[in-house]
């Protein structure tokens, strides 16, 4: 139960945060969202703003999406011959159009519909069950609002507050929002991980942090600050250097050379092999040094995330040069570390977040159909050619990207399933 609990908090705090920077820019630049769920599936509770964004939690509680006008699958079906209940204002426009069995609005007209646009002309026009011989057609207000069939109101989505009426510029900072806000929240947990664990590892020197009570470094007369020189003639210029030689002679005696202060001494250390989190490990009880200055905090977090973002990339590349899923994660591994994460404390939750958020930061800049990496080359096409992408074709590469991905999705999770389950 802590695992899944884990996992959900982890998949729909990246996911939201996620969603979070394409509403907020979508917002700015004039774009109606209509829809700004937490979780998936049948709406549980719902509330519309404004702003005109509905705010809806839902069941299952699997990151969340935003629905912005005029993008994707945002259409509201409505088709000839539907019945549908229609609210009118003082002025005798649409306020409100119900297609839901489910709902009963009082005071509302019924209306058989014949034709309609919401788009452009904003009208309804259809025949009522008292009179099938007269056409009645109404005017739809600018911030009419839909109740679809499954009980969620919406605003209506006129051209002007769609999508594609946004300029160029905005619609690529929408975009590309989504895996800035990964970035920034990626950023901002490894700045919170140093304050937390004190100050931010130095790892490009042969310094010693803390040493470990009655431990063989402690035994051996080691102290924090000396600079351990060489081990057996070997020379340590890194933290690495030092660590790799350590795990390198379990319970072998070692001849370290160090240096404290002006002072150069040598002396024997002999590593013990220990069991941490079940697993075997070669130790002497030194910790590595720290920086623990406010501003080294900062900065170290911030060289920590790009550090992290710098191994992402090279580990792509060691995808895209020897294919292999089992290099690849889905939700099942996803799952799976999360459930590790959660068994090693909070810091490591907060690890695995950052890690993943930038991940998914990264893979969404790839420029492939469907990710926003692929919005955005298409963002660039239009501002080269002076004219964006047809409707159709745009759908058609997007509907080909996103096949081509639920298909990988379901590889890996199907490699993961035999990874973790069956092996």
């Amino acid at each position: 139960m802590k695992g899944i609990i884990t996992f959900i908090i982890v998949f729909s705090v990246v996911v939201i945060f996620h969603e979070f920077g394409h509403f907020f820019f979508a917002r700015r630049s004039g774009i109606l969202v209509r829809e700004f769920s937490i979780g998936m599936g049948p709406k549980i509770f719902a509330h519309q703003g404004k702003d005109g964004t509905t705010y809806t939690l839902r069941l299952l509680p699997m990151g969340g999406y935003v629905r912005m006008a005029g993008v994707g699958e945002d259409e509201t079906e409505l088709t000839r011959g539907m019945p549908v209940t229609l609210v009118l204002d003082e002025s005798g426009k649409v306020a409100k159009i119900n297609t839901s069995k489910k709902i009963q609005l009082p005071n509302g007209i019924p209306l058989m519909i014949e034709a309609f646009d919401l788009e452009e002309e904003l009208f309804i026009s259809g025949y009522t069950s008292v009179d099938e011989s007269e056409l009645l057609r109404y005017e739809v207000l600018h911030d009419g609002t839909i109740i679809e069939q499954d009980d969620t109101e919406v605003r209506i989505a006129p051209k002007d507050v769609q999508f594609q009426s946004a300029k160029l510029g905005n619609r690529m900072m929408t975009n590309f929002a989504g895996p800035m806000n990964n970035f920034i929240l990626a950023i901002l947990l490894f700045i919170v991980i140093a304050f937390i664990q004190g100050g931010v590892a130095v790892t490009d020197t042969n310094g010693i942090g803390q040493v470990t009570p009655d431990s063989p470094a402690a035994v051996a007369g080691l102290k924090e600050g000396d600079q351990v020189l060489s081990i057996d003639d070997k020379k340590i210029a890194t933290w690495e250097e030092l660590s790799g030689a350590i795990l390198a002679t379990p319970d072998q005696t070692l001849d370290f050379k160090v240096q404290r202060g002006s002072e150069t001494f040598t002396t024997e250390v002999t590593p013990e092999t220990t069991t941490v989190d079940g697993q075997e490990t070669v130790r002497i009880g030194i910790q590595v040094p720290m920086k623990t200055g406010f501003v080294d905090k900062i900065t170290g977090g911030i060289k920590q995330a790009l550090a992290n973002s710098l191994t992402i990339f090279q580990a792509f590349g060691d995808l895209i040069m020897r294919p292999n899923l089992d290099k690849l994660g889905g939700p099942v591994a996803i799952f799976q570390m999360s459930s590790q994460a959660a068994q090693q404390g909070p810091t490591t939750v907060l690890v695995f977040i950052a890690i993943l958020s930038m991940n998914l930061g990264i893979i969404n800049l790839f420029p492939f159909p469907a990710l926003d990496g692929g919005k955005l080359v298409l963002n660039i096409l239009e501002a080269i050619r002076k004219k964006p992408l047809s409707v159709e074709k745009e759908g058609i590469l997007n509907l080909i990207g996103f096949g081509i991905l639920m298909l990988l999705m379901i590889l890996v999770t199907w490699n993961d399933i035999q990874r973790f389950f069956f092996n």
